[in-house]
């Protein structure tokens, strides 16, 4: 009988090949579930890292950044030999001779991690950290080491040598929130690439493995020790000589981080982000690498930002001296504020409140803002009060009343009421009780109505308490004439000055009561100032607008500003009010601003109890605002007592720099516009011999007929 060969028994063939059977379906699984895990390749080829964002100024100058990480990519061309040296010395010294891994490496590393029986040797070429920077996590597992073999292996025959170079450098992390080897130069040594020493070169190629341990700032003595490591791998690889190493050596480390200096126009930027953000995602404006050009002078910004704190540093003094506190004007501690939250105004000290400002430029015409001062440091207080302050304008509200008595036919000559005027409401309406003409008499008829709780008495007094009867109507604007004012709107109607308002670009909430006339409701600065400038662009009316155009990474254009032009008022009334505006400059409560020897309509505004202290004017090319007050809403009325007219003052010491370049124009005569000699007092019409006379602007046919 032949002998049974049991090794060919075909139960032993089939228990074989069942089992070759499952290995390969395991081995497949295996493979499906290791790929299924791996990008494509080719995405690396649109990879884009996240960029910062920059935002220009008018002039395209740099003036911030967005980013959450600090990375700017740069081709390898820019990047110095000696950081390319060191990396690949350091992290990969057979970088231009393996296809993306390292058997001997791999070796190595298993060969260690079976011995501690820990997952921590690294084995990982240049092209490994990439391939795991970019698309794999950093945990240390076995599965993803296989990935990133085989995606190191696809990265390699995809791209050169030189490209896989430049992008490790540009990926790589260098710590504090650095990104790649430009953003570390800025962050570490505040240079360029290009100005870097060979020992910077090497301290940095020195964080790769541990950026937080080896942190020139935080561990010199380890960060030292780990340079001179990287420098003399450099010199036993042949890349430095002899020479190199020992100056290299002594180079000092860097002590503390750059200190950068506090950039100008912060409200500005923030501003633009509350902007930008919402319509585009956080994602993409901090992310996206976006470009974004905006109307912004930052030369200009800058210039106003210094004087303005300057003058309210002055004036602060000057109420600490009359409240009899001592301070020391170079005593950050004795002056500033602590941080409060974003929306909320900073809360004064009360043993030495502090003045707070904004201050506002944009161009008549178009509306592009040149500057945004929200307030006197965006490191005390993130909350803007020229776009999110709502203050009461005082007596710069007045123009809106006296376009009003325009359009109802007035003229710069008409006489108008400078009388004491009662009103009283009746608990539908406020109606005025003339009778009188005298304070006596009107106090006499007053007492009627205040034992009667269905009636409220208002008697409005001129500034100072005089009045002078009748004045024409451009006297009461340029000595700011309360009753003139009050008088106006009651004969004009408050609806009527609420809808000249809403015209000229304001949404704010306006009472229909005759003490809008004086300015007691309140509106935000921006608003305000690009209302009054509808007067200036001869009644064309334009909103601010701080953007000129966005552009993605690629310089595709993602939103650009276009021109929207709103016909308001006559340019005949326009002018007329305009041409009135300049007497407050020259003869009136402005008239410091003549100082500047040019063109300016503008006007002051000083609110009840001297709380907010206003200042607009206007060039026929620029317009800008002013106001300071405190946050609390602190009267002056026992203090210094400022004005609008203080506001004026550094209103005009920072226009007079803004202004130097621009032409000194006037404003544009319309058509239907002609000139005549009016007695100042009167309004009436003069002889040509008379010597009390003024060149008065009149819409033609509407002259005084009479001498």
């Amino acid at each position: 009988m032949a002998r049974k060969n049991f090794l060919f028994s075909k139960p032993v063939v089939f228990a074989v090949l069942a089992g070759l059977v499952v290995l390969i379906l395991v081995s497949a699984a295996f493979m499906r579930y290791i790929f299924a895990g791996l990008p494509p390749v080719y995405e690396m080829e649109e990879y884009t890292p996240s960029l910062t964002t920059k935002v220009y100024d008018r002039n395209n100058q740099l003036i911030h950044e967005f980013s959450i990480e600090k990375r700017t990519t740069v081709p390898l061309e820019d990047i110095p030999v000696d950081l390319q040296n060191a990396v690949v010395a350091m992290e990969d010294r057979d970088f231009f001779k393996h296809a993306g891994f390292s058997v001997r490496g791999i070796i190595r590393a298993l060969l260690h991690d079976l011995v501690t029986g820990k997952a921590k040797q690294g084995a990982s070429t240049l092209t490994q950290q990439l391939s795991r920077g970019v698309f794999l996590t950093q945990e240390k597992k076995i599965i993803r080491k296989i990935r990133e073999i085989i995606l190191a292996i696809q990265i390699e025959h995809r791209f050169s040598k030189r490209e896989i170079l430049q992008l490790y450098l540009n990926e790589i992390y260098l710590g504090s929130g650095s990104y790649g080897v430009k953003a570390a130069a800025k962050k570490y040594f505040d240079k360029e690439l290009s100005e870097l020493t060979t020992g910077e070169a090497a301290l940095l190629v020195g964080l790769i493995p541990a950026p937080g341990r080896y942190n020139p700032f935080a561990n010199p003595d380890l960060a030292r020790l780990r340079r001179n490591l990287v420098l003399d791998v450099m010199y036993e690889q042949n890349y430095i000589s002899a020479e190199e190493l020992t100056n290299a050596k002594q180079e000092p480390l860097p002590e503390k981080p750059p200190v950068l200096d506090k950039k100008p126009g912060q409200y500005f930027i923030e501003h633009i982000r509350r902007m930008l953000e919402p319509k585009y995602g956080m994602d993409v404006l901090w992310k996206a690498g976006l470009n974004i050009y905006t109307t912004l002078d930052i030369e200009q910004q800058a210039l106003a930002e210094e004087i303005m704190d300057k003058k309210l540093q002055e004036y602060d003094e000057q109420v600490a001296k009359g409240l009899g506190i001592e301070i020391d004007p170079n005593d950050s501690e004795a002056d500033v504020p602590t941080q409060q939250e974003e929306q909320t105004p900073v809360q004064e000290r009360e043993e030495y409140p502090r003045l707070q400002g904004a201050f506002m430029v944009r161009d008549v015409k178009t509306g592009a803002v040149r500057v945004l001062v929200g307030g006197r440091g965006y490191d005390e207080s993130k909350f803007n009060r020229a776009t999110q302050a709502k203050r009461q304008p005082g007596s710069s509200f007045k123009p809106y009343v006296w376009m009003a008595a325009l359009q109802k036919g007035y003229t710069p000559a008409t006489l108008v009421k400078d009388l004491p005027t009662m009103f009283y409401y009746d608990g539908r309406n406020w109606h005025t009780f003339d009778e009188n003409t005298d304070l006596y008499s009107l106090d006499l008829a007053k007492q009627t109505f205040v034992s009667s709780k269905d009636f409220n008495v208002w008697v409005p007094q001129n500034y100072g308490g005089r009045n002078d009867g009748w004045v024409t109507l451009r006297r009461g604007l340029e000595k700011s004439k309360n009753l003139v004012a009050v008088n106006l709107i009651d004969a004009v109607t408050p609806r009527a000055v609420i809808q000249v308002a809403r015209k000229a670009g304001l949404t704010a909430n306006l009472p229909n009561v005759p003490a809008l006339a004086l300015g007691v409701s309140v509106v935000q600065m921006d608003e305000h100032l690009a209302a009054l400038s509808t007067f200036a662009n001869g009644g064309i009316h334009t909103d601010n607008y701080y953007i000129e155009r966005v552009e993605d990474a690629s310089g595709r254009i993602l939103e650009q500003h276009v021109p929207v032009e709103t016909s308001a008022f006559k340019p005949q009334h326009a002018y007329l009010l305009l041409n009135m505006m300049k007497g407050v400059t020259q003869r009136g409560s402005g008239a410091y601003v003549a100082k500047l020897g040019r063109n300016i309509a503008g006007k002051t505004g000083t609110t009840q109890s001297h709380r907010d202290m206003w200042f607009v004017g206007m060039t026929p090319h620029t317009a800008a605002a002013a106001w300071m007050g405190y946050d609390d809403d602190t009267s002056h009325e026992n203090g210094a007592r400022f004005t609008g007219s203080t506001t004026a003052h550094w209103w005009t010491d920072i226009m007079e720099q803004i202004l130097k370049d621009e032409p000194n124009d006037d404003f544009a005569v319309p058509e239907g516009i002609s000139f005549a000699y009016i007695n100042p007092t009167t309004g009436k019409l003069t002889m040509p011999t008379d010597r009390n006379k003024f060149l008065e602007a009149f819409i033609t046919g509407t002259e005084p007929e009479s001498f």
